[in-house]
């Protein structure tokens, strides 16, 4: 049985969590209950998988995070599906010196542009969209990431996997009229939580659904006779 679950646990059949609660160094989301859920926040360095459609406010979740991150060291946008808006980056308060857009030709490019911007130790948060990405790559990527101290964020596309990817955290993201439905499905050091609804409402109230107001229907009083 011994060698089964280790056979599992090296093919990423077995997801295995601590049961002893570990301090984070961490860097805050910019949501506090993100926070709470993360115990702290985003790690320092790692892989963070993001399942998600394309266009449901992904992008608005780390802005808060990028922005106190972008100091020092540059941002930087792998093949994002379209362009980012430099006013809206502005508004937000980034400095543009700061981020790097890098739109490569093929998913290798891209791979290789993360790579090499990960370990380099220029950048400060990694974001790549990619649709598919094997086991071997993925720690390709969690190395360089931890050579270069730097955070990496993986975009994709909501998909069923047999097997997880070694990554140090996985979130699944869903829309909400008030802002995203997370999902946190895989921890590393830690246990993976029930969906949750991150509401954006304080910091994007333009881009979120209101609530419709109740139809009240005023009914004539009665004569008094």
């Amino acid at each position: 049985m011994s060698e089964l679950i280790e056979h599992l646990k090296q093919k990423h059949g077995l997801w295995q969590g601590n049961a002893q609660h570990q301090p984070i160094d961490a860097h805050p989301t910019g949501f506090a209950l993100l926070d709470c859920k993360l115990e702290g926040g985003f790690p320092k360095q790692g892989v963070i998988e993001l399942q998600s459609v394309t266009g449901i406010g992904e992008l608005r979740l780390l802005l808060p995070h990028l922005l106190n991150s972008s100091k020092e060291r540059m941002s930087v946008f792998i093949q994002p599906p379209g362009y980012l808006c430099a006013e809206m980056l502005v508004e937000q308060g980034f400095d543009l010196d700061q981020i790097l857009l890098i739109y490569p030709d093929n998913p290798q490019h891209a791979l290789w542009a993360a790579e090499q911007c990960l370990k380099s130790g220029a950048c400060s948060n990694v974001l790549l969209w990619q649709s598919e990405l094997e086991v071997h790559q993925a720690r390709r990527l969690q190395v360089a990431s931890e050579t270069g101290r730097c955070l990496h964020f993986l975009f994709k596309q909501p998909q069923q996997h047999l097997f997880s990817l070694p990554v140090s955290l996985s979130m699944r993201l869903e829309p909400h009229h008030h802002g995203l439905t997370v999902t946190i499905t895989k921890r590393k050091g830690g246990w993976p939580h029930g969906s949750f609804v991150l509401d954006m409402r304080s910091r994007w109230s333009q881009l979120v659904i209101a609530e419709p107001q109740p139809v009240v229907i005023p009914f004539p009083l009665r004569k008094q006779g």
